[in-house]
Parts: C-alpha cells; sequence; structure tokens
C-alpha cells in the first residue's frame, strides 16, 4: 500500500476514533494494523494525532497540563528535601507544600491542585533536567571476636509486628585512611516504622557506644525490644551485654552472620542517604567536631528524617527465574507508621501528635545547613593547621 492510501485509511478512521469507545476503538485499531501493517502503538500515535514529527518533534497530541511553574515547585520541594525519588516526593508534597507556601506565597489554585495530584512518574518526569549523580567511595568497619559464642546469630528477617527492634551499624570517617583516631557514627533503624536515631562516636569505644545507645532510648517514642548488630567490637562487647541484659525485661540482643551485609539490610541502606550525603567522605580526626555532628544528630536531623521523611517498606518478594518482582507499601514517616500503631502509649501519641503540628520542614533544613555550614568550617580549619 502507497504512502498515500495510508494517509486515506488513517483520515477515515481517525475521525471514527475520536468519538468511539473503548470496544470499537480496538477494533480501530486492529483493522489499521491489518490494512496498513503498523504496530499495534504506532497506531495508536496515529490515530490520535500523536505521532513522531520530524527530529522527534511531536505532532498533534494531547495538551501540556503541567508547566513551568509546577516544574518549578516540584523541583524546589525535591531539592529541600535532600532528592527522594518520585514515589516518595509524592507522599511528601502535603507535608512540604504548606510550609513552601508560607515561605514563598500562596500558590495559584490551579497550580496548588496540580502539584497535589502530581503522580510519582509526573513528578520524576518534570525532575528530569534537575537529576543528579553521586559516587561511593570509602567506609570500614573491623570484625569484633569476644563473646562471638555468646550472642546468638539471626540469620532470617524479623517479622516484627510492633516496633522497638532496631538493627545498629556504625560508619566511619577516617577518610582515605583508617588509622589514627578519628569519628564514627551509630545509627540505628527500628524495622517496623523506618524511625531512626544517630549519634557521633569519637573513635567507638564500648564504653561510648553504651552511652550513646543510653540516650538515644531515652528519647524513643516506643520501647526498646530487640537490638541487631554487624561482628564489630564496638557491639560485641561485655559492657552492651550488661546494659542489655540487667533490666527486668531483657533486651533481645542478636547478631548478623560475619560478611553478610543483608542480614542488617534495614540500618546498610541508611548509611549512604542518611551519613555519607549528609557529612560526606572527609576525615573527621578533630574530637571538638563530635560534638558538632552530635548536636546536628540529636536535633533538628532527627526531627527531619522522622516526620519530614516518607521510606518504603518491602511487602512482598517473588523470583520468576531470573527476574524478581518487589511490591512496596506507601510511603509514609516514621511518625506516620508510629501513630498508625493501635499499642502505642497516649503520652507518646500526643508527643508525635505535637511535634508534627508544630515543626516546619524548611526552618529544619535551613537548621541543618547552617549547622553543615559550620561543620565544614571546621574541618577547613583543622586542615590549614594541620598543613
Amino acid at each position: 500500500m502507497s504512502i498515500a492510501s495510508r494517509k486515506e485509511v488513517v483520515a477515515r478512521l481517525r475521525g471514527k476514533y475520536a468519538r468511539a469507545g473503548a470496544v470499537y476503538r480496538r477494533q480501530l485499531i486492529a483493522e489499521l494494523c491489518s490494512v496498513c501493517g503498523y504496530e499495534r502503538k504506532y497506531a495508536i500515535k496515529v490515530l490520535t494525532g500523536n505521532r513522531p514529527g520530524p527530529r522527534g518533534q511531536r505532532c498533534g497530541g494531547g495538551v501540556r497540563v503541567y508547566g513551568a511553574r509546577e516544574a518549578q515547585v516540584v523541583t524546589a520541594l525535591w531539592r529541600v528535601a535532600d532528592y527522594p525519588c518520585g514515589k516518595r516526593l509524592a507522599a511528601m508534597v502535603p507535608l512540604w507544600l504548606p510550609a513552601y507556601e508560607a515561605r514563598h506565597g500562596r500558590l495559584p489554585p490551579t497550580v496548588r491542585m496540580r502539584v497535589q495530584r502530581a503522580s510519582a512518574a509526573t513528578l520524576d518526569r518534570l525532575l528530569i533536567p534537575a537529576r543528579a549523580h553521586t559516587v561511593r567511595r570509602y567506609g570500614g568497619t573491623r570484625p569484633g571476636h569476644l563473646l562471638r559464642t555468646q550472642i546468638p546469630v539471626r540469620c532470617e528477617s524479623w517479622n516484627v509486628d510492633r516496633p522497638g527492634y532496631l538493627e545498629a551499624d556504625t560508619v566511619a570517617h577516617g577518610g582515605a585512611a583508617a588509622t589514627g583516631d578519628y569519628m564514627h557514627s551509630l545509627t540505628l533503624t527500628d524495622i517496623f516504622s523506618g524511625w531512626i536515631e544517630q549519634a557521633a562516636l569519637w573513635n567507638k569505644g564500648a564504653t561510648q557506644v553504651v552511652t550513646r545507645t543510653r540516650e538515644i532510648e531515652a528519647g524513643l517514642p516506643f520501647t526498646l525490644l530487640g537490638f541487631d548488630c554487624d561482628n564489630g567490637s564496638e557491639f560485641l562487647n561485655h559492657h552492651l551485654v550488661q546494659y542489655f541484659g540487667q533490666r527486668p525485661q531483657a533486651v533481645q540482643f542478636t547478631r548478623s552472620r560475619a560478611y553478610h551485609k543483608n542480614d542488617n539490610a534495614h540500618v546498610e541502606q541508611k548509611n549512604w542517604t542518611k551519613v555519607r550525603q549528609l557529612l560526606g567522605y572527609a576525615r573527621y580526626d578533630q574530637p571538638e567536631l563530635v560534638n558538632l555532628v552530635q548536636d546536628l544528630y540529636r536535633n533538628e536531623w532527627r526531627l527531619l528524617q522522622n516526620f519530614f521523611q516518607p521510606v518504603m517498606k518491602l511487602v512482598t518478594k517473588q523470583r520468576r527465574g531470573s527476574r524478581v518482582s518487589k511490591t512496596y507499601d506507601r510511603p509514609q514517616t516514621p511518625a506516620q507508621r508510629l501513630l498508625a500503631w493501635p499499642g502505642l502509649a497516649p503520652e507518646q501519641r500526643a508527643w508525635l501528635h505535637r511535634q508534627q503540628q508544630t515543626l516546619d520542614p524548611l526552618v529544619l533544613t535551613d537548621a541543618v545547613r547552617r549547622k553543615l555550614q559550620r561543620i565544614r568550617r571546621a574541618l577547613q580549619e583543622a586542615a590549614a593547621h594541620a598543613a
């Protein structure tokens, strides 16, 4: 069939396609594919007018809904919210948009409605020009052999239905070398809610780990029931065993298998998003930096992550041959997951509600940036003094 004949067939069917229902449209598509030899997807584009033009330009098609104004708002929220994916950003918009409007002025109703209703795929599409990529470099942990036979190994995943079961890990801030004295970051993650707690350590000594763990436990909005860690010497020691064991209700203290990072997958994934992206790979070898980082961890950073950063939880995982299909639940903040748990104590529920109503994510973000600038200045001064 000649090109002119194909154009005549398309022109005849296009009007019918625009007025037809779903069933008749499928028949028209099949007819066009049979007569002209088109592939089905191309036939749909031709009938709707959304066919490729010269040099990839669109010819016809629907009206563009999201413009530069929506992209500007979405990009601003994405950057200030620490560059989340589209699925997490879609859940963050209702939490962050009121604070954005309070600072930048009320958005036009149509723009506000479009930003709130935008799907995760639409948000990802709007963010394509602003995407950035980072490369991972270094991290280190030394195995501990003390008490390895006394602390049980947890090979399977904790299938929990309540908060209180934490995974723990440390991140080294020794720069390009692992020698000498330098700072470490301690991270604890609740498996049920995704609640995250962090602390700064100097040389990750056993007594410091116990002290920081005690401080973190005092501020948890739930009761500590389980503690799972890797085989590092900062965890496998008598100090931590006594801390968890000498109480009316002992904490379930377990460890992962050696060289199996996936045993602590919930906390391992935080090493990049909550530590490296925040502090980078510089060497923190000045003791005064510990207090600066600890102040950041225990205040604004903690509140920002737990109240305004939604997380997704894996619901199902199926393997079909070489393909693995994963299903995740709807993104929610750790605070939202705790509030949805019916067993939460009334005083803890009231504290979470009060924090949600009074906190401003943009104010917290500004405070995080100011403290990071202060930490970077201290690093530069220490480097200049060492030189």
